[in-house]
């Protein structure tokens, strides 16, 4: 299993989690996506972290990123994003 984290600074944080809510379906679609939490930032409200369960790397960037669903994803809410996100593949230790 890997964890994508990304995170996002935007600049509307309600219109961002609106857009999220209403993509979210578009990963969960992705063949080999386990889940997807969305966290907000309490001291820093306009900061969203996103934690994505996958089979692997390959999962993600194959079954998602190369897949038609990721334009309609970016597009719901790339306009919020005050900058691009920092999106980093994790393992578990142990």
């Amino acid at each position: 299993m890997v964890l994508e984290v990304a995170i996002f600074d935007v600049t509307d944080a309600d219109g961002f989690e609106a857009a999220y809510l209403g993509a979210r379906e578009l990963l969960l679609a992705s063949d080999g996506c386990r889940s997807a939490r969305m966290t907000r930032g309490i001291e820093s409200p306009t900061r969203f972290v996103l934690l994505v369960e996958w089979d692997s790397v390959a999962a993600h960037e194959e079954n998602f990123r190369a897949s038609d669903r990721f334009p309609a994803w970016r597009a719901a809410i790339g306009p919020f994003f005050a900058e691009p996100p920092r999106v980093e593949h994790f393992t578990d230790v142990g």
